[in-house]
């Protein structure tokens, strides 16, 4: 039987996840960018060739980004679900337990406690008396 660590505690699985929500990110960035710089240019009429062609292809590879990191995420989400149909191992019950018997015995623990507690008292108070 192999031993598998918990998803939870997966060092690959979390850095897919962080990848690919950093990925969204960065491309989201780029792309907004990008197509704000365009509209400014564009509109004030200050566009050079520059602006407008290299800075589509820029948002373009933003918008690639962006659908990585939703791709990524997706993958991330479909191992996690994955991993829940894997089997794990049963715990085997060794004996069961009498809750009833463990409530006696607790019962029963005072009543000795205090009835060697006098007898403790009284051999300490002997020596003290004779004195």
């Amino acid at each position: 039987m192999s031993t598998r660590p918990r998803l939870i505690r997966s060092i690959p699985f979390w850095g897919l996840v962080v990848v690919s929500l950093a990925t969204v990110a960065g491309g989201w960035f780029i792309t907004t960018d990008k197509i704000a710089s365009m509209t400014t240019t564009l509109t004030d009429g200050t566009a050079t060739g520059v602006d407008v062609y290299v800075g589509q292809s820029i948002a373009q590879l933003g918008g690639i980004l962006i659908g990585a990191g939703i791709v990524g995420i997706l993958l991330a989400l479909g191992i996690a679900a994955l991993s829940t149909l894997r089997p794990h191992a049963q715990l085997e019950v060794v004996e069961p337990i009498d809750w009833d018997s463990e409530a006696e015995s607790i019962d029963a623990a005072p009543e000795s406690t205090e009835a060697a507690e006098p007898a403790a008292d009284a051999e300490v108070d002997a020596p003290v008396a004779s004195r």
